[in-house]
């Protein structure tokens, strides 16, 4: 074989690569584009939550840095989109007090919401001698006695968006729902009296939501 035939034979190797690249890249734009296309008309929201009320069984510092408590919140979530589905997966939900993590993770099922669908969870966040952080022990006992604390109540998780028989990666979504908690037995408190010693608040505070 002469070098003359071996380099066209190299070169027509050459373009049928160039042209295989070629048309995969092209392949994988007209996918993302339609992707996009499909996002930007469906206009995806972020799902809503509410924190809707929180009945205080226990609340107690019991030492400078020693906290105990059991609370139970009603969580309102509602799914603001026409055409997409929301799963959720992996949810936890705890109490922060002053950034520190003063409960447990109290897991909620993993569910589907479908289209204007709403979801209500009312789980229980809680604590058992747990210590906290001594500049936060002083402060939550203070706060209480005063009358009210203020408490971030937070959920993290994963979601996955649903769009006819499409169904998305995984994504993960945050929620914060502050909220100041009243104690004591004031008429401005709106504390409700549901067994021994469990006052329920209503609070209907609106959540920040980041997916």
């Amino acid at each position: 074989m002469s070098v003359k035939e071996c380099t066209h034979h190299k070169d027509r190797k050459q373009k049928l690569i160039r042209r295989l690249c070629a048309g995969i890249l092209i392949f994988l734009f007209i996918v993302l584009l339609t992707i996009l296309l499909i996002w930007a008309i469906l206009q995806p929201k972020k799902p809503r939550f509410i924190l809707q009320d929180a009945t205080i069984f226990n609340f107690n510092v019991s030492a400078p840095n020693i906290f105990s408590t059991s609370i139970q919140v009603t969580i309102f979530s509602r799914n603001p989109n026409d055409n997409i589905g929301v799963y959720y997966e992996k949810m936890h939900v705890y109490a922060n007090y002053h950034n520190q993590q003063i409960t447990y993770y109290t897991q909620i099922p993993s569910v589907y919401q479908g289209h204007k669908d709403v979801n209500i969870w009312s789980p229980y966040v809680s604590s058992n001698n747990v210590p906290i952080a001594p500049y936060n022990g002083p402060d939550l006992k203070q706060d209480q006695q005063n009358g009210g604390v203020w408490l971030d109540f937070k959920i993290d998780g994963r979601v996955k968006w649903k769009v006819g028989t499409f169904t998305s990666g995984h994504y993960h979504l945050h929620v914060r729902c502050p909220a100041y908690v009243p104690f004591g037995n004031n008429p401005g408190d709106g504390g409700i009296i549901v067994g021994n010693n469990a006052v329920k608040y209503q609070l209907a505070r609106s959540c920040d939501v980041s997916v």
